[in-house]
C-alpha cells in the first residue's frame, strides 16, 4: 500500500512527482509510454515556457523526468485499465499487475482530435500544429491555415491574424460554431479569409508544410492552397477512458477538478490537460501538479 500512484507522465504528472517525493510521500509515478513528457515530445520547440526560450520539447520533457528522477521519484511503466474503490484507499489495475494507494492523482493529459488526412502525421511538427498560442509565433510573416469553426478554431485565426501575413480559416459549414463576439472579431480581421463549405483532404510538403489540398462539400471541386504552416482545431478529447465511469466528469469526459485538484472522490486529484480548465498549457499543467500535493498533504492532516 503506497501513499500514492500518479498516473500520467506529463508536465503536471512530474511536477506532481517532484513535489511529492520532496515531501517524502511514497508514491510512483507511472507512465505508460516507458518515457516521460506526454504530449510535449511532439511540439518540436517550446519558446513560451519561462526562462527556457526555444527549448525543444524533447529536450524539456528529459528534463522534467530527469529532475524527478534527482529528487528520487519512481517511475514504472505500466498501462491503466481501470480503477477501483477498496476499503482502505484504491486500486489500479493495469495489464501489468495492480497498485493499492490511499491516494491517487489523475495526470492522464489530454489529445488533439485530429483530421485523419494524408501528410497530418508525417509533417507534424513541421508545419502541422494543434496549438496557435504555442506555435504561433514560428509563423510570423507567413500565410497560415486554420482547420475548424468552433471557438478555439476562431480565436486561433484571431491570434495568428496579429503577426500572420495571411490566415485561412477553413471549415466545412456555410457558418461558423464560434460565439457571436468571436466571429465579429473574426470578420474585422484584414487578413483573414474565411474558405466556407470545405475540408481539407490532403497536406502536402517535403520536409514542412507547404501546400493544402482542399475540397468543397457541396460541388466536390479541390483546390490546393499554398501556406506554411496548418493549423488543427477541431477538438481536443481528454485521455479518461480509464476512468470516465469511476471519478465525476463533465459531458466531455474532462474530470470535475479546480485549481486545487479536488475531485469527487476523497483523495483523488486531477491535473493538468484532464481537468476542468480554462488555458491548457506547459506551466498550467506544472502548477496543477504542485497544487495537487499541496492539497494531498492538506487533506491528510484533517
Amino acid at each position: 500500500m503506497r501513499d500514492l500512484v500518479i498516473i500520467g507522465s506529463g508536465p503536471a504528472g512530474l511536477a506532481a512527482a517532484i513535489y511529492a517525493a520532496r515531501a517524502k510521500i511514497d508514491a510512483v509515478m507511472l507512465e505508460k509510454a516507458g518515457f516521460g513528457g506526454g504530449a510535449v515530445l511532439n511540439t518540436y520547440e517550446v519558446d513560451n515556457y519561462p526562462g527556457l526560450p526555444g527549448e525543444s520539447g524533447f529536450s524539456l520533457a528529459e528534463k522534467f523526468e530527469n529532475h524527478a528522477k534527482k529528487v528520487g521519484a519512481t517511475i514504472e511503466t505500466a498501462e491503466v485499465q481501470r480503477l477501483e474503490k477498496t476499503d482502505n484507499g484504491y486500486r489500479v489495475l493495469c495489464e501489468e499487475g495492480s497498485y493499492e494507494a490511499k491516494s491517487i492523482i489523475l495526470a492522464t493529459g489530454a489529445k488533439h482530435a485530429k483530421l485523419g488526412v494524408p501528410g497530418e502525421e508525417e509533417l507534424a511538427g513541421m508545419g502541422v500544429s494543434y496549438c496557435a498560442t504555442c506555435d504561433g509565433a514560428f509563423f510570423a510573416d507567413r500565410e497560415v491555415a486554420v482547420v475548424g469553426g468552433g471557438d478555439v478554431a476562431v480565436e486561433d485565426a484571431i491570434f495568428l491574424a496579429r503577426t500572420c501575413k495571411k490566415v485561412y480559416l477553413i471549415h466545412r459549414r456555410d457558418s461558423l460554431r464560434a460565439a457571436q463576439v468571436l466571429q465579429d472579431a473574426l470578420f474585422a480581421c484584414e487578413n483573414v479569409e474565411v474558405i466556407w463549405d470545405s475540408v481539407v483532404e490532403e497536406i502536402c510538403g517535403n520536409d514542412c508544410v507547404e501546400e493544402l489540398r482542399i475540397r468543397n462539400v457541396q460541388t466536390g471541386a479541390e483546390h490546393r492552397l499554398a501556406v506554411q504552416g496548418v493549423f488543427v482545431a477541431v477538438g481536443i478529447l481528454p485521455n479518461s477512458e480509464a476512468f470516465k465511469d469511476f471519478v465525476k466528469c463533465d459531458e466531455k469526459g474532462y474530470v470535475i477538478a479546480g485549481e486545487d485538484g479536488r475531485t469527487s472522490l476523497p483523495l483523488v486529484y486531477a491535473v493538468g490537460d484532464v481537468r476542468t480548465k480554462e488555458l491548457r498549457q506547459i506551466i498550467t499543467a506544472v502548477a496543477d501538479g504542485a497544487n495537487a500535493i499541496t492539497s494531498l498533504q492538506k487533506d491528510i492532516l484533517i
